[in-house]
């Protein structure tokens, strides 16, 4: 792997990670164009990924801060008195509770999802249900200031797991999902956000341990300067997904799905 071709691929997955349009998708078709088949390659997305991380930290610095501090009052005192601390403390709990699906999946199928992170077709063919799912939320009937429960995160959580293959948007799928449990398009968003923390988080944990364990073929400047350019087109890409929502356009990321995903069908 080039420095150029680091630089392509950080640049696709800043943008893509929060769009929802699939970065995992994008990151294999785009390995493929470029004739990237490094047995290590995978280890460079999750390092990518960090650097999407880097970015949402950033804008979601608040309720970073917001969840931290409501959990530390509860574990001081045994609960949280002020109206804000206890929905910071609520947001937190829906969180976790929706993260342990996608944690678990992860776990389960590491190996199995390795290895279809090699099929482009497969990821192709995703990106179009990925489309379709999109197309859809035209069909929600969100409802303006509901927030994300306890039985909606964990709901929103099942569905994130379809988002370990290749080519399905865990933005798309969480937000299509929350959108369809009525959740007004800002919260949904919200909630997206944070929901990645945990699986991006936990995702460069154990690839770093892999770096460090076993040694990789990729450089150590392609990584990080992947992380710093992955981290700058991600801050884009959720100001971007931001106002999109807010004209209540979402679903036209569903054409834009659609007709990558075709012709990733057919070329590949």
């Amino acid at each position: 792997m080039s420095i150029v071709d680091a630089i392509v691929i950080a640049v696709i997955q800043g943008l893509t990670e929060f769009l929802p349009v699939s970065s995992s998708g994008h990151l294999v078709l785009t390995q493929y164009l470029l004739g990237l088949n490094e047995p290590h390659i995978m280890v460079f997305d999750v390092m990518v990924h960090f650097g999407t991380l880097l970015s949402l930290v950033i804008v979601m610095r608040k309720d970073i801060i917001g969840i931290a501090d409501s959990f530390f009052h509860v574990i001081k005192s045994g609960k949280v008195k002020e109206t804000d601390k206890k929905e910071y403390f609520k947001l937190g709990v829906a969180v976790i509770i929706g993260s342990i699906p996608a944690g678990a999946a992860g776990l389960v199928f590491h190996d199995r999802v390795v290895e279809i992170f090699t099929d482009p077709k497969f990821a192709a063919m995703n990106i179009v249900i990925t489309g379709l799912i999109l197309f859809l939320t035209q069909l929600a009937k969100p409802i303006e200031g509901k927030k994300v429960g306890i039985i909606t995160s964990m709901l929103i959580g099942l569905a994130q797991v379809a988002a370990i293959m290749p080519g399905i948007s865990r933005s798309g799928i969480t937000i299509s999902s929350a959108l369809f449990l009525n959740i007004s398009p800002i919260q949904a968003a919200r909630f997206s956000f944070l929901l990645s923390i945990p699986v991006i988080f936990g995702a460069s944990l154990l690839e770093t341990y892999n770096l460090i364990a076993y040694g990789i073929t990729i450089g150590y400047l392609e990584i990080i300067i992947g992380i710093i350019v992955s981290a700058a087109s991600g801050y884009c890409g959720i100001k971007l997904l931001m106002r999109v929502l807010e004209k209540g356009k979402f679903s036209w990321f569903s054409l834009y799905c659609l007709v990558i995903g075709i012709i990733g069908i057919f070329i590949i």
